[in-house]
């Protein structure tokens, strides 16, 4: 096996019930992201208000301070993921464009997953370090997919969030039957501003975007599963089947028959 390219030192889960105060100056790199909670850090001599869904990105040489107010009766405890990592592979990444120190991020259960399984995994007496390793990969991918404009300014970061989050919606219901204002509750805003926001930086609506979504769904059903043409319209979303044969055939120019006997036959070892 060759030799990692990133090195997870530490990672971990913490909750703070009791005030608590320090300052850090790192010679590794520090992912922390607020998990429940609020806090304050000092990053560059500012003082920044952290709350759930904050990441704190840092590097070498860099360092800041934390402060955390002690629990109120009843009131919710800071808690946060941290990794402090190293190697060639994180600092490739981390150079491959200008990254703010602070960013907000959704809280995508699939993500929290993988600090999870990073945890769980650098917990076991047989760590295996290759899968630390490709975890931390697949981590920080998924925050250059979910903030990619990180080295942008406030207004556009904050529109890139929201058709992050936009595209999250569609990508999870495309198959089921949702209309533009459950796109529009999800990120909070109203139905004209969302469908507006979403043309603009994805260059197609909504509709046409889940079209896209339930035709690639359907495809992927056609060439590796046992499905009739009708399940495959039927639970792609499309309602009837008459609807996915034209969808379809507007879009890669043949019939679903036409062209699963196609592209089944190029899977064909004989």
């Amino acid at each position: 096996m060759a030799a990692a390219l990133s090195h997870v030192v530490t990672a971990d889960f913490v909750s703070h019930t009791r005030k608590y105060e320090a300052t850090f100056n790192l010679d590794t790199y520090l992912l922390r992201l607020q998990y429940e909670g609020i806090c304050a850090a000092v990053v560059d001599g500012r003082e920044h208000f952290i709350e759930p869904g904050t990441l704190l990105l840092l590097a070498p040489g860099d360092g800041y301070e934390l402060r955390i107010e002690g629990r109120r009766d009843g009131s919710t405890p800071v808690s946060d993921f941290y990794i402090y990592c190293s190697g060639d592979w994180i600092k490739e990444w981390w150079s491959s464009h200008p990254r703010n120190k602070i960013i907000k991020l959704l809280m995508d259960p699939s993500m929290l997953n993988i600090w999870k399984q990073i945890n769980l995994e650098k917990r076991r007496q047989s760590e295996n370090k290759e899968i630390v390793d490709y975890l931390l990969r697949v981590l920080c991918l998924n925050i250059d997919r979910s903030h990619p404009l990180s080295g942008s300014q406030p207004h556009p970061r904050m529109h890139s969030f929201l058709v992050t989050r936009m595209r999250n919606y569609i990508e999870e219901h495309a198959t089921e039957n949702f209309a533009l204002q459950d796109v529009a509750d999800h990120v909070d805003l109203s139905v004209s501003r969302t469908v507006s926001l979403f043309k603009s930086a994805a260059g197609k609506t909504i509709m046409q975007y889940a079209m896209e979504v339930r035709l690639s769904i359907a495809v992927e059903r056609m060439m590796y599963s046992k499905m009739t043409l009708e399940q495959i319209a039927e639970t792609c979303g499309f309602g009837t089947y008459s609807y996915f044969f034209r969808s379809f055939r507007s879009r890669y120019g043949t019939t679903p028959r036409a062209y699963r006997e196609k592209e089944t036959d190029k899977l064909s070892p004989y």
